[in-house]
């Protein structure tokens, strides 16, 4: 199925929204009503999309790789790349919000790990924070520094994102 630009367009609406709703969406594209969203959705990006266990509307993994934009991230106004907004799971915004600030000394895995158990009384596995770390990496805010293992730390300051809770 070959998209139109336009459909292309609203596909990376909703790939960068989500998890999103009809409503949310009918004010992104400037359309009178939620039907008419659905009947969009429907009828120009079927094979793209779908809906959760809560009817929220999510993009396909080929949607992301079609449109080339990274779930879950609104890039500012400014247009310079740097989210935004992020929309993550409660342990990626656990780990950004005791992650080691853009002008600190960089922190491994397991200094991360250590730090989200006592923060949040919570406790993770070192691999599930490894790949929320790899997840904030991808979404551009967090960078990776190579000392004797890889180390991390904010690449934005914190307060310069919004972060959102999807779970």
């Amino acid at each position: 199925m070959t998209l139109s630009d336009e459909a292309k367009a609203r596909l990376a609406d909703v790939v960068r929204l989500q998890p999103t709703k009809n409503k949310e969406l009918q004010e992104q594209w400037g359309l009178e009503s939620g039907s008419e969203v659905h009947q969009y959705l429907e009828n120009n990006l079927k094979e793209y999309y779908y809906r959760d266990d809560n009817s929220l509307i999510r993009a396909t993994a080929d949607a992301a790789e079609l449109v080339d934009v990274e779930p879950g991230v609104e890039v500012g106004e400014s247009g310079d790349e740097v989210p935004s907004v992020i929309r993550v799971p409660t342990l990626e915004a656990s780990v950004f919000e005791v992650l080691a600030g853009p002008d600190d000394r960089s922190e491994s895995v397991v200094s991360v790990l250590n730090k989200v158990r006592e923060a949040f009384d919570a406790d993770p596995e070192v691999d599930a924070v490894r790949r929320a770390l790899q997840s904030l990496r991808r979404k551009g805010v967090v960078e990776v520094v190579y000392r004797t293992v890889p180390t991390f730390r904010l690449a934005v300051e914190r307060d310069s994102v919004d972060v959102e809770v999807t779970d």
